[in-house]
């Protein structure tokens, strides 16, 4: 098993994205450790349904930024940048374990609570449970925006393009009465990952 979880990765690295990523599909939840320890993006499918906490801001390269061979060179600059964001983003009152997102698969709602603020809308999925959209009440004008979703060792990323995941925080720090220079550095600073998408890390 070891060497065949090796040459997996070997097989990764050198470039052969296609083909690597077609084994981890028939390898269900192997293929997803296998992905992990490659530094692969695998997005299994996931049932949104029931309360995730937020554990965090998630960063993730697009596919234009390469495939393997480039997120194994990027996975210690995408870790930087969420140790950057979580430090902006807790210093005023977006934390790990400070929100949780609520969804109904029944009626295709959800809300998002935060600072004692409950913040309503709906969602739709796609692709096989791997696009999520989700659009927001009356409290954030109807803010919509779709992105990604991805499976990360019994994990969940919600990732979105950068522009619409910082138009999203930036309306919900004003809800919550926050105006801090922490939101503007974030914003500066993911000015310069447009190929990259930004977004939760959330578990049940």
């Amino acid at each position: 098993m070891k060497k065949f979880i090796s040459l997996v990765i070997v097989a990764a690295a050198l470039g052969f994205n296609a083909n690597a990523q077609s084994v981890l599909d028939k390898l269900g939840s192997l293929g997803n450790v296998i992905s992990n320890a490659a530094g692969v993006v695998y997005s299994a499918p996931i049932s949104l349904d029931g309360t995730y906490t937020y554990n965090g801001i998630a960063v993730s390269a697009t596919s234009s930024e390469g495939g393997v061979l480039k997120n194994l060179a990027g996975t210690a600059a995408t870790s930087a940048l969420e140790t950057k964001a979580d430090d902006y983003l807790s210093k005023v009152g977006i934390k790990p374990g400070a929100a949780t997102f609520t969804f109904n698969s029944t009626d295709k709602t959800f809300t998002l609570n935060i600072g004692g603020i409950s913040l309503p809308g709906t969602y739709t999925v796609g692709d096989g449970e791997k696009t999520v959209s989700l659009v927001f009440g009356k409290k954030l004008q109807y803010f919509s925006l779709t992105g990604s979703l991805e499976s990360s060792l019994g994990n969940v990323k919600m990732v979105f393009p950068v522009n619409k995941a910082m138009g999203l925080i930036k309306k919900i720090t004003s809800v919550l009465g926050e105006s801090s220079s922490s939101v503007a550095s974030l914003a500066s600073l993911a000015d310069g990952y447009d190929n990259y998408r930004l977004g939760f890390k959330m578990s049940k």
